[in-house]
């Protein structure tokens, strides 16, 4: 039998192996944790899987600004990788694979991170150890990764603190800034498929990475001397020290939790609504994630009347109960609405596995649960927010020029017209809440307080309605929401606080939530917006995204269905800046702009391998205000307009990757 080295040249002549794969096949063989990689990678050569060793090993799973993401279970599972399954069916180990969430990056990304920050501490002339806080989701092996980063970090010289068992991203960036951490760890793939895990990196102010500590990190975790050395091998990675610790490994938990727990409920605004309105109806579900640590005991503290899905209360990293653990899809919050209809309850509010996304479901007038979009749930909170301040008189017309609403490019002008009607900034940002939380650092650096973090939120609020900007809401389409820069990333746990004193708002005035959404379309507007995405996995699909997007660059169209493009905006080449006079970093982005107040936003996903397409129309009123028949007519044309739109944008993109 040929050897396996003989076996991957013979598969590169025959073409079935791609050479950017044999090369790092070749680099695994020959380091020094070889003997079980070479055990898989010999197991896949001999069943002829040459599509499975080329989707893991054409390429070094990226360390980008978002961190990591990808596979760790493979489509093919070996049986040296199935090893003895866990009592959920998991396998023993992490797939082999230079492009995989596995031990092997998983280590090289906590020694990259330490040794930037111990350079970047250098520079700042601070003295001791770093501290790093780590924390991580229900996902396969994220409590392995969690363990190895924990014990890396340690053994080159930072002490970490972890969480000792799962918690939410937002409550991971709120420890950071808690503790006073030079930086976080977060082991999660947010809502991804239950076969992939991630690694997210946060720094000291509690934010994801921003430049320039993104490329700084980044150059150093693929520093390619960086070496192996304390990285422990497939087989002892959950028993075995990498090497006598030099920082310390301390377990949290309950301290940050009520901490945590006490700024999230400075975000109600209005506690006697909700103690008016003991009739209102919910029901949650944490769909086997992390949200049912806060969100339970929170809801509970205010007050509020609601049921938890008993199927889905439970950590379970395989998601069995969903096709995809994503609140915004329909199908995930199907056990939630089947409780809802025996309960009559109000409200379906669902978070993802590692909450920092909520979706909701409505009951209308009809008795039906309806699902309303990400841009929908913002724009409320953002209108409800909004007004409330103004009604108790935080805000006013003298200092709401202070007061601002932070969205992406590809979230719904609604909340920028919200913004403009009550005389506010609205601010506008790349998509990821990195971006968001740099512009709260920004601003609470204004301030100008040297001990920010101790203050109350009242009196944070004072001195940014004073001196800096006033952070009402911030929001992504993609169900991300946040009101408060105690927490620097979006927040499923806040979001289903506020999102529920919004309905207990609507209850009280006798509507239904979709009733008192159409209220706020008669006063500013109709807006609807459609999200599209095609996916491409594999190696062959990353080529097919690249070459995609760079046809939109190069032969951006002119035409979309029957409507010219007008104006078109590139965030790669363009110097864009935003309303406080920043400017935007470059991100490979176009928006096309047609006529009567429509326009289509493409780019690549940063998570998952999709090209997305992003659809908006709207429909201003013409005499201060829409009617009901207005907005009924609106509702339909412009869903015809955008339907046509997606279908022009699909027959397209299928005639540009054919060429």
């Amino acid at each position: 039998m040929p050897s396996l080295t003989e076996q991957i040249d013979r598969a590169l002549s025959d073409g079935k192996l791609r050479a950017d794969a044999a090369e790092n096949i070749r680099r695994i063989l020959s380091g020094e944790e070889s003997v079980f990689a070479a055990r898989v990678i010999g197991e896949l050569s001999q069943a002829n899987e040459w599509e499975e060793l080329n989707d893991r090993f054409y390429k070094t799973l990226a360390f980008g600004t978002g961190g990591l993401r990808g596979r760790t279970i493979g489509k093919i599972v070996t049986p040296s990788e199935r090893g003895t399954p866990t009592a959920l069916g998991r396998p023993e180990f992490p797939c082999v694979g230079t492009n995989a969430m596995n031990y092997f990056n998983v280590g090289r990304a906590t020694r990259g991170l330490v040794i930037y920050i111990q350079k970047w501490r250098s520079g700042q002339r601070m003295e001791g150890r770093p501290k790093i806080v780590i924390a991580h989701d229900t996902r396969h092996f994220s409590q392995e990764f969690t363990r190895l980063a924990a014990k890396t970090a340690s053994a080159n010289g930072c002490d970490a603190v972890v969480f000792d068992d799962p918690r939410s991203t937002p409550e991971l960036s709120f420890a950071v800034r808690y503790l006073n951490a030079d930086a976080g760890i977060v082991i999660t793939a947010s809502h991804n498929p239950p076969h992939d895990n991630g690694y997210k990196v946060y720094f000291n102010d509690g934010a994801q990475v921003v430049e320039p500590h993104a490329s700084g990190i980044i150059a150093e975790v693929n520093e390619p001397n960086g070496g192996t050395g304390s990285v422990p091998s497939q087989k002892v990675s959950d028993d075995t020290e990498v090497v006598p610790p030099k920082g310390e490994i301390i377990f949290t938990g309950d301290e940050i939790d009520r901490a945590y727990m006490e700024r999230l409920e400075t975000l109600i605004l209005d506690r006697g609504l909700i103690e008016r309105t003991r009739d209102l109806k919910i029901v949650y579900t944490p769909i086997h994630g992390t949200g049912g640590v806060i969100v339970k005991p929170m809801l509970r503290k205010i007050g509020l009347n609601f049921s938890v899905v008993p199927e889905q209360d439970q950590f379970d990293g395989r998601f069995p109960t969903v096709k995809s653990p994503n609140p915004e899809n329909a199908e995930a919050l199907n056990l939630g609405i089947s409780l809802a209809q025996k309960q009559n309850a109000d409200l379906v509010i669902a978070t993802d596995p590692d909450c920092d996304r909520m979706g909701v479901a409505v009951r209308t007038s009809s008795g039906e649960m309806k699902l309303l979009s990400g841009n929908q749930i913002g724009s409320l909170l953002a209108w409800y927010r909004t007004k409330t301040f103004f009604d108790r008189g935080i805000l006013n017309k003298e200092n709401a020029g202070r007061g601002v609403i932070i969205k992406t490019f590809v979230t719904s002008d609604l909340q920028k017209a919200i913004a403009e009607k009550f005389g506010l900034r609205c601010v506008e940002t790349l998509t990821g809440f990195k971006y968001n939380g740099a512009k709260l650092r920004k601003y609470e650096e204004l301030t100008r307080a040297q001990n920010y973090r101790e203050l109350s939120e009242e009196e944070t609020r004072r001195l940014r309605l004073e001196k800096s900007s006033f952070y009402i809401f911030g929001g992504e389409e993609s169900y991300g929401y946040s009101a408060a820069d105690f927490v620097r990333d979006k927040d499923g746990n806040a979001a289903v606080i506020m999102f529920c004193e919004v309905a207990a708002y609507a209850k009280s005035r006798e509507l239904t939530l979709d009733e008192l959404l159409d209220q706020v379309f008669c006063e500013f507007g109709y807006f609807e917006e459609r999200n599209h995405s095609v996916y491409f996995e594999g190696a062959d699909g990353a080529e097919k995204i690249r070459r995609l997007l760079i046809s939109y660059d190069e032969n951006p169209p002119r035409q979309v269905s029957d409507r010219a493009v007008t104006r078109i905006q590139n965030f790669e080449k363009d110097t864009i800046l935003d309303s406080d006079g920043d400017e935007i970093p470059k991100e490979k982005m176009l928006i096309f702009e047609l006529a009567a107040k429509t326009r289509i936003a493409v780019r690549g996903s940063g998570t998952e391998p999709k090209i997305k397409y992003y659809l908006f129309g709207a429909r201003l009123p013409a005499n201060g205000k829409l009617s009901p028949e207005e907005l009924t007519r609106a509702k339909t044309e412009i869903g015809n307009r955008l339907d046509a739109l997606w279908g022009w944008l699909e027959k397209d993109a299928n005639q540009r990757l054919a060429k």
